[in-house]
């Protein structure tokens, strides 16, 4: 599984925004909570929902659910990388519309 510099841009933002807010062990939690939903997608890579836009999924991009964190990813031959992570309570169909 690949993490590509946005997701894990992303991710970091997220642990921080946790740690502003809660403190250490929140953004340590739910980074931890990511990454091990994740590596799930290693041995099971279909396990993440296909995405609800059309032009999207017609492209194979999936999107894994992790409590409030949606993580969008593709599986390219038998490698997986992840593009976004992003809270699904934003407006997160603006950001992905770059990946289109």
């Amino acid at each position: 599984m690949e993490l590509l510099a946005t997701a894990q841009r992303e991710l970091e933002e997220i642990a921080l925004v946790h740690l502003a807010l809660v403190g250490l062990d929140s953004a340590r939690g739910i980074t931890e909570r990511i990454y091990t939903s994740l590596e799930k997608l290693q041995t099971y890579p279909n396990m993440g929902i296909s995405c609800r836009d059309k032009q999207l999924a017609s492209q194979g991009y999936r999107m894994l659910i992790c409590g409030h964190y949606l993580c969008f990813y593709r599986l390219i031959a038998d490698s997986i990388y992840v593009y976004h992570i992003v809270d699904g309570r934003a407006d997160y169909p603006r950001l992905l519309k770059g990946l289109e």
